[in-house]
């Protein structure tokens, strides 16, 4: 059996070597990030080109199911693959790692709105952590960024007052929490990403007593499967794979 595996995650890095060589996996990196760690098994990296694309190619490779293990913000090939899988009948399983409990988070539903709230609230020193795609909202703040990123964004879209940290987590609480007093934030804006990775600092806000800005997950495709662990997607794909035999 062949299965795409949407993927650029720590789950989907996971989930590779869990199905791999018994199932022909192939895994799939948008290409976004430089030097992306490498799954076990077979890799194709960049975009399929659309709904078009996507659907061209999964006939071309004989694919017989799909695991969308994406970012859970990567909304947009989150729906291609669910409208292009539900066309051609093919079994198709979202992987979302659970999400964050919003706690006592001020939660907002996109970049521009929590950019809003950053300017209502009046936050001078912002701990931006929302990705590169994500920055160019807050270009006309009058508030200072630490902004943390894999990659740099556009300077075109970097706001006025910043300081750049480009890094790749995971990260530790004491770490978060360093850096945070060494850097005076008084307030982090972040997406609700989910997962232990980059929990820490949630973590670390709390001890610190500075608010929270989170942008909520978009929704997923309606009618979707859905599991929230790897182990429960080597048993979905189990499950296929039998009903093939």
């Amino acid at each position: 059996m062949r299965v795409l595996l949407l993927g650029g995650t720590a789950e989907a890095r996971a989930l590779a070597p869990r199905l791999h060589p018994d199932v022909d996996v192939i895994s799939s990196l948008a290409g976004r990030v430089p030097d992306p760690a490498l799954p076990v098994g077979a890799v194709r990296i960049g975009g399929f080109g659309g709904v078009d694309g996507l659907r061209r190619w999964l006939r071309d490779e004989k694919v017989d199911a799909v695991v969308d293990a994406t970012h859970p913000f990567a909304a947009t090939i989150t729906a291609h693959a669910a409208q292009v899988c539900e066309e051609l009948g093919l079994p198709h399983l979202v992987l979302a790692r659970p999400a964050w409990d919003h706690g006592d988070a001020i939660v907002v539903t996109s970049d521009t709105e929590a950019a809003k709230v950053v300017a209502e609230q009046e936050y001078s020193r912002v701990f931006l952590t929302t990705g590169r795609s994500g920055v160019g909202a807050f270009v006309h703040s009058d508030a200072w960024f630490l902004i943390r990123a894999v990659t740099a964004p556009d300077s075109d879209r970097l706001p006025r007052r910043h300081q750049l940290l480009l890094s790749r987590g995971p990260y530790d609480y004491a770490g978060e929490y360093a850096l945070m007093r060494e850097h005076r934030i008084d307030a982090l804006v972040t997406k609700n990403s989910g997962g232990q990775m980059t929990r820490a600092k949630l973590d670390a806000a709390a001890a610190l007593d500075i608010p929270v800005v989170m942008v909520d997950r978009p929704p997923l495709p309606p009618g979707v499967t859905t599991v929230g662990s790897v182990a429960e997607a080597v048993e979905w794909v189990g499950g296929i794979d039998a009903e093939t035999m």
